[in-house]
C-alpha cells in the first residue's frame, strides 16, 4: 500500500483494529488434544482385503461398464440412491 492513509481505510483503524493483524489464532495448548481424549476407544473391525492387480481393474471394469443399469438419470460413483 502506498499510503498510510490508504492502508488505514483497509484494515480500519490501527489503534481499535476489529481484524486483529498481530493476536492469537488457534487457542491455547492447554486444551490441545481434548476432543481426541474425549472420545470412546472403538476397536477396529476385520476387512475384507482389497483387490489388487489385474483382479483390481476387473472389478473396476465390471462395476463402470458391465452393471450398468440402462434407463433413468446417470449416477455418479458415489450415490447412495438406488
Amino acid at each position: 500500500f502506498g499510503s498510510s492513509r490508504a492502508s488505514r481505510n483497509f484494515f480500519g483503524s490501527f489503534r481499535g483494529c476489529s481484524i486483529g493483524i498481530m493476536g492469537k489464532v488457534h487457542g491455547s495448548l492447554a486444551r490441545a488434544g481434548k476432543v481426541k481424549n474425549q472420545t470412546p476407544k472403538v476397536a477396529k473391525a476385520e476387512k475384507k482385503k482389497r483387490l489388487t492387480g489385474r483382479a483390481k481393474k476387473r472389478f473396476t471394469y465390471n462395476r463402470r461398464f458391465v452393471s450398468v443399469v440402462k434407463g433413468g438419470p446417470k449416477r455418479g460413483p458415489n450415490s447412495n440412491n438406488k
